[in-house]
């Protein structure tokens, strides 16, 4: 397979609200992850850092502009291969274990094949010893507390069900929330390892009583508020049935 060039690997949108989506093209929609760069007043957010398999900080400047917060929604391989790049890393105390002690196993890394790819990355990548490096959190956050730019501040929603630890984050004035991988406009990963279904459910139903104007999602597309609540209404009436 055709490998990647290292400045070819990131793609940048810009959107609105000074939000920008940052993803790696090269790695087919069901495994890529969506890269969240918001700008504030004081300080830039990011929420969860890709593959890591080209450096964010070489190839995509924006994210070297300003002082950042990387935060994790989850620990997930495809969610923070690039956290060891960034000094100041946020994550949910039920996954900062797997964040500063990660595995092939525990991060899902060992799913990892070629056949994620419609071109590699560049040399000397090779699948089977892929790895997410560790990144002990300078943060570790809870339900309820909030990350604050300057002029932008989000709350933290702890959303397990997908994974222990996930968080979203929410920002009540501008009605915008990034809700990782609990919740996206896709096929939903529900029985990994560390899944919990009661714990899914109560996340889902939380969820759905947050006025989302617009979601940022882990995976696939955003959507509108009136997307958001027919997606949750649709998969708490597939659990009912």
């Amino acid at each position: 397979m055709q490998r990647a060039r290292p400045e070819d690997w990131y793609r940048i949108r810009r959107l609105g609200d000074d939000v920008t989506l940052i993803d790696e093209p090269w790695i087919q929609p069901d495994y890529r992850c969506n890269i969240w760069h918001v700008r504030g007043r004081d300080r830039d957010l990011l929420v969860d850092t890709g593959m890591g398999v080209v450096s964010l900080r070489t190839e995509v400047p924006l994210v070297t502009e300003r002082p950042l917060t990387a935060v994790a929604s989850h620990t997930h391989y495809d969610h923070v291969g690039g956290h060891h790049e960034f000094p100041d890393r946020v994550v949910h105390r039920d996954e900062a274990g797997l964040l500063a002690r990660p595995t092939r196993a525990n991060t899902l890394a060992e799913w990892v094949d070629d056949a994620i790819f419609d071109r590699l990355p560049p040399a000397p990548y090779l699948s089977t010893t892929y790895a997410v490096r560790r990144a002990p959190a300078t943060r570790i956050v809870a339900d309820g507390d909030m990350i604050d730019l300057g002029d932008r501040r989000f709350e933290v929603i702890h959303t397990p069900g997908h994974s222990p630890g996930g968080i979203a984050l929410w920002e009540a004035a501008t009605g915008i929330l990034f809700s990782g991988d609990i919740h996206y406009d896709g096929p939903l990963a529900e029985d990994l390892y560390h899944s919990d279904p009661a714990d899914y459910l109560r996340s889902m139903k939380r969820l759905h009583e947050i006025p989302a104007r617009i979601v940022h999602a882990g995976h696939y597309p955003s959507f509108d508020g009136a997307r958001h609540r027919a997606l949750i209404r649709a998969w708490l009436e597939a659990r009912d049935s």
